[in-house]
């Protein structure tokens, strides 16, 4: 009976180990699963980045390239015997620097060896005047020197201008100026220190334009030139939707919430903040391209923001219309009545057709002589709906439709001022006529009276 129990015990000690180690195993393979998918997650992601914009692993080549060509000055002995350990500002140059787009780099590339320049020569003038001062006066004469350029030079960091384009170059010569200011007070060969530091950084931004400009480069200015056009290609999508889920003869009336059409406008509505951007980047870059040097950049940005007034107007029907579907009016629903669809129709496809061809033109770099037959058939709908709801008093008691011909009405008027603006551009950018194509033409269907506005 005792052995009984001893074996049971041991038999018992023994299954508790074994399940015990059964357990452990699955939570390693459990723990390795989530490990495992964590990395396939991560991997579908950057394979995503990746086939979105191939540019992004070339972007990635060039910096690995661009830092290992700087940092043979640190392998090479001659090159560090004479600079020293200054060389490693060459790579920490090269670090910063780096950017994605050739004016990116550009200016922000200038900017730090302006800033560095700047403030080397204040810097040993400060050494030189603080000298004077003996050993006891010039510890004074330097920080006080440092407290009154550094205030100052922060204070003029909060000056639009120079915000916009030069802060990066300030606050590298702030750094600049303290490091070399403070430094000269135990640096015994302060104008040779100066020297190996500029040196080394002027020569990682001569590494960064090289390889930013001259291996596969990415242009701010042809990103910008793109994404005017993607966008008035986003808003004629948003009024091909409408035309056909809406007031086509087989629109189902129903379920629009979920429709993707009512959606891509958030996106012209969101890009302001990289527009800016690349904006500034392009009026540093060189000529390229199509995009002589001085390109009329600044244009680029009057259509983003007149495009996102079409979009905000956008935003407001699409809203309206979300609702009026949930609601479900029982008289009309979204159908309204035979006239107002039409004319409805009308106003959205004749728009949509006006952006499409806006956006080809500015793909193409052509004049939108195009868009302007479009532009005035879409005017014409909505005088002629206007019109119609002024002399029918019971279709224009109906809200909803009194509203929807109201902001629909909108929509083409900020079309019609997208339309303007590529014209203006067109014109300041010398953008070539289509085929058979009379510039002046053009100029006469923008200045007649039936396209002066929806009076």
């Amino acid at each position: 009976m005792e052995v009984h129990q001893v074996v049971t015990s041991g038999g018992g000690g023994t299954g508790g180990y074994v399940e015990f180690l059964v357990r452990c195993a699955e939570g390693l393979l459990s723990a390795l699963g989530k490990v495992w998918g964590a990395l396939a997650g991560l991997g579908k992601k950057l394979a995503k980045i990746a086939t979105d914009d191939p540019r992004r692993v070339v972007h990635s080549f060039k910096v690995g390239l661009a830092l290992t060509l700087v940092s043979v000055l640190y392998y090479v002995r001659p090159i560090f015997n004479n600079w020293g350990l200054s060389t490693l500002w060459a790579v920490l140059t090269v670090a910063v620097v780096m950017e994605y787009t050739v004016g990116g780099t550009l200016i922000k590339g200038l900017n730090r060896a302006t800033g560095t320049l700047v403030a080397g020569f204040i810097a040993v003038g400060a050494h030189k005047v603080a000298n004077l001062g003996g050993s006891k006066g010039e510890p004074i004469i330097l920080a006080t020197f440092v407290f009154l350029i550094a205030t100052a030079a922060t204070f003029t960091r909060f000056i639009p201008a120079v915000k916009a384009r030069y802060d990066y170059g300030v606050t590298i010569f702030i750094l600049t100026f303290s490091l070399v200011a403070v430094s000269s007070y135990r640096v015994e060969e302060l104008i040779r220190l100066a020297h190996q530091r500029s040196s080394t950084i002027f020569v990682g931004v001569a590494t960064c334009l090289f390889t930013t400009m001259f291996v596969c480069p990415v242009w701010a200015g042809e990103n910008l030139h793109n994404l005017a056009a993607d966008n008035l290609g986003k808003l004629a999508e948003f009024l091909e939707g409408l035309e056909s889920e809406c007031f086509g003869e087989n629109a189902p009336g129903e379920d629009l919430e979920s429709k993707p059409f009512l959606q891509v406008y958030k996106s012209v509505l969101d890009c302001k903040a990289t527009e800016d951007s690349l904006a500034n980047f392009a009026k540093w870059e060189p000529g390229h391209g199509n995009f002589y040097f001085r390109y009329p950049w600044g244009q680029y940005q009057n259509i983003g923001a007149v495009a996102r007034q079409c979009a905000s107007s956008m935003q407001t029907l699409a809203s309206y219309i979300i609702t009026l579907t949930k609601a479900q009016y029982p008289e009309t629903n979204l159908e309204l009545c035979s006239k107002v669809r039409t004319a409805c129709g009308e106003m959205s496809l004749h728009s949509a057709k006006a952006l499409r061809a806006l956006s080809a033109a500015i793909q193409a770099m052509t004049v939108p002589s195009p868009a302007m037959t479009h532009m005035t058939a879409a005017i014409r709908a909505a005088k002629g709906l206007k019109a119609e709801l002024s002399q029918d008093e019971d279709l224009a008691k109906v809200m909803h439709v009194a509203v929807i011909a109201s902001l629909l009405a909108e929509v083409v008027s900020q079309t019609k001022k997208i339309t303007e603006s590529v014209g203006n551009l067109a014109q300041v950018a010398g953008f070539k006529s289509p085929e058979n194509t009379d510039q002046k033409d053009v100029v006469i269907i923008v200045d007649s009276g039936e396209a002066a506005g929806l009076g």
